[in-house]
């Protein structure tokens, strides 16, 4: 390495990180000018997270998940534990040290544990047999292997968000029973109004998903084998309801991974906190992906975090370029029920949505601004029969926000006029199916 080249270190090698090593050459085998090094705490091969329901489905092999291979840039199976800003250096769990002149936490996030009674022993942190996060590629694998041990395994999903709605659909198509319990009023209720949120409910029921809303899980049931080991049997609502459960899984959202920059001294509120350049309170150290908070703001989505990883890229690369001022991302949920069968499939991530009950169609894409200002026009159509629901918010002549369900193919016209701030001519046209896609 010349005293010329640039020392990158990356901390995380998720979609943020890898986009990043990427957008700076590494891999390429081209002379950049700089030195990237990626640490990736995981084992696995770096993997599209967004795909992991699809591989709990069993549609897809783990393999198919796979990102971009970065070469030697990457260090797999190590995990950072210390950063020294004096010294510029990150220490690892190995014992190994890495040198930097620009460092970027893109360490994602980890999934919310609630405080259930049962959850834990006191003073332990391990969870009981059969209890499963929905986070990383072996809580999926570990999933996989406890619905495969024969059909009809009952499983009760916590949370009936975008990541629970993904995890029950694909249960279910294992053969699984599933329980999908909710404690707010509607499934997705942060994405969803009520009317999209009973659609997508009856079409989940239709499944043979058993949907439970407004009922909080007070606690799990477990049970001691003769090596001494808990396994969980069950779950308890807060009104006394009891479950039985072979498997449960915990999908009660995500929650960014700031403990090395906190230990490091950077600013930190609900994630890292950085400037439009994606500095952190240290101009040495950069955060991108779910790990950062940019304008009050985390994203958690796959377009948010690609986004990110390109504009420092352009900023390390030193272009004179705009810095990062937001992503305008959509949320996505994709199922997909075959023909003639009671079984789905599918992706969480942003963008739009598909679910397809028998041979009807089911879209759902979620945008902007859902919920109406006083001042602001709600323009919505609903079509029972062909299970159509397109609701639009209007603030002047500027499309903010709106809730799409059924087959559409204005999806992608709305979606531009919205993330163009396009002045509205004619929103019936865009509503309608020959608005375009």
């Amino acid at each position: 390495m010349t005293s010329e080249q640039q020392r990158v270190v990356v901390i995380g090698a998720g979609l943020a990180g890898l986009r990043l090593a990427a957008r700076l050459g590494a891999g390429t085998g081209a002379d950049t000018g700089r030195r990237v090094t990626v640490l990736g705490e995981e084992r696995h091969a770096p993997y599209n997270r967004v795909l992991l329901a699809e591989v709990l489905a069993g549609r897809y092999a783990p393999g198919v998940t796979a990102l971009p291979d970065p070469g030697p840039a990457l260090r797999r199976g190590v995990r950072a534990v210390r950063v020294d800003r004096a010294d510029r250096t990150v220490h690892c769990d190995d014992g190994s040290a890495e040198r930097y002149d620009a460092l970027v936490l893109a360490t994602g996030s980890n999934a919310v544990l609630p405080p259930l009674r049962g959850l834990f022993e006191p003073r332990g942190r391990e969870l009981p047999d059969g209890v499963h996060a929905f986070r990383t590629m072996d809580d999926c694998l570990a999933l996989s292997a406890a619905v495969a041990v024969r059909s009809g395994v009952r499983a009760v999903v916590i949370g009936g968000g975008l990541l629970g709605v993904s995890a029950a659909r694909a249960l279910a198509e294992r053969g699984a029973q599933v329980v999908l319990a909710q404690q707010g009023e509607r499934l997705m209720e942060r994405q969803l109004d009520a009317d999209a949120s009973a659609l997508l409910h009856a079409h989940l029921t239709a499944l043979g998903i058993e949907i439970h809303t407004r009922c909080r899980v007070r606690g799990l049931r477990t049970t001691r084998g003769p090596a001494g080991g808990r396994r969980v049997d069950g779950v308890e609502f807060a009104d006394g309801y009891r479950l039985d459960a072979e498997v449960v899984v915990l999908a009660c959202g995500v929650r960014p991974r700031t403990g090395l920059a906190l230990a490091a001294g950077l600013d930190v509120r609900t994630g890292i906190v950085v400037d439009d350049r994606l500095r952190t309170s240290d101009p040495l150290v950069h955060a991108i992906g779910d790990c950062a908070e940019h304008a009050g703001r985390v994203y958690g989505l796959a377009g948010p975090a690609l986004d990110q990883a390109d504009a420092l890229a352009r900023q390390l690369g030193g272009a004179t370029a705009p810095g990062y001022t937001g992503t305008r991302a959509l949320t996505r949920l994709t199922l997909t029920t075959p023909a003639a069968s009671t079984t789905t499939s599918g992706t969480a991530t942003s963008g739009t949505a598909t679910a397809t009950s028998g041979t009807a169609t089911l879209d759902l894409a979620v945008f902007g601004e859902t919920t109406a200002l006083p001042g602001d026009d709600v323009v919505s159509l609903a079509d029972a029969t062909r299970r159509t629901y397109r609701k639009v918010v209007v603030r002047g002549d500027r499309l903010v926000g709106g809730v799409l369900l059924g087959e559409l193919s204005t999806v992608g016209a709305l979606a531009r006029s919205w993330q163009d701030a396009e002045t509205l001519t004619d929103l019936s046209h865009l509503l309608t199916d020959d608005g375009g896609s």
